[in-house]
């Protein structure tokens, strides 16, 4: 929901354990540089074990409230949490029913960012259970996605983005986000265009990569200009994408990327790239639709 004075608001994912707070703790940080409001949002799925009597089998309207009075519970603390590490912050809630992804896909179109969490669940998890959003959220989602890993990382100094960058739409959107957060926090910005050769081979090796650098030198033109303040490092690697990105943002504060790059197929909302860093990277991730 836009605030009246037309700010979009941060909206976070709310989980009910109050030992994950990482990705609460993010997005309460991140609204306070943006200046912007922050939304909390706990989503009604599937009940869990916390929520049922062992006693008897309760009744709809008992078993609706006591879900209710549960989220009410999370939300409340929640907001005590932020409130105590961004006093500043202007904070909402919403206790929504229906399943998680689905409800902060719905946030997320009057949202400037959403932020959830993550577990680096399996594959196999991830298809057999309703615990993972960061997927199908950052999917469909019509605003970036922030998925941050509920274990902490060691970053490096002088601090750094990464962002990858493949020439495609995509990846402009999510060099112009990496440039705007790596400005929030004084950080460096490694824009990254990984090259991976065909399986076949190519004819000439050095024109191919002749050819990336151009690609990213043009995508990252003019956003200097910008924000001149941001020390710009960009390269290109040659190996496959999701490891050299997940390699490159190990000590990272955030890797940014595109929904889907070049090679994506129609009807594919989250290429296999991304897919892939959500998986395997350890540091925030930040999906970045057009």
């Amino acid at each position: 929901m836009t605030g009246a004075d037309g700010r979009r608001p941060i909206v976070v994912g709310v989980d009910p354990d109050p030992s994950k707070r990482l990705a609460l703790a993010w997005a309460a940080d991140e609204a306070d540089r943006r200046g912007l409001p922050l939304r909390l949002v706990h989503a009604q799925g599937v009940p869990t074990g916390g929520y049922r009597s062992g006693e008897a089998r309760p009744s709809w309207e008992e078993w609706n409230r006591a879900l209710h009075g549960a989220g009410d519970q999370v939300l409340k603390k929640a907001v005590a949490y932020v409130e105590s590490r961004q006093p500043t912050v202007e904070v909402s809630t919403l206790l929504a029913e229906g399943e998680p992804a689905w409800v902060l896909r719905e946030e997320a179109r009057s949202a400037s960012l959403v932020v959830v969490g993550s577990w680096h669940l399996s594959r196999r998890r991830e298809l057999f259970t309703s615990a993972s959003v960061a997927l199908p959220l950052s999917a469909h989602a019509s605003c970036p996605v922030a998925v941050v890993p509920e274990s902490e990382h060691v970053t490096q100094e002088p601090a750094y983005f990464v962002v990858g960058v493949d020439g495609s739409p995509h990846s402009a959107a999510a060099v112009d986000v990496a440039f705007e957060e790596a400005a929030l926090r004084g950080a460096r910005l490694r824009a990254l265009y990984v090259w991976h050769p065909p399986l076949l081979g190519v004819l000439d090796e050095d024109a191919a990569v002749r050819e990336c650098r151009r690609v990213l030198s043009e995508t990252v033109a003019g956003r200097t200009a910008t924000h001149p303040d941001v020390e710009l490092h960009h390269e290109v690697v040659r190996g496959h994408p999701v490891q050299v990105l997940t390699e490159a943002s190990e000590h990272a504060l955030g890797l940014v990327v595109g929904t889907r790059g070049h090679g994506g197929f129609t009807g594919m909302l989250l290429g296999s790239v991304s897919q892939g860093v959500l998986r395997h990277a350890r540091c925030p991730v930040i999906t970045v639709p057009v």
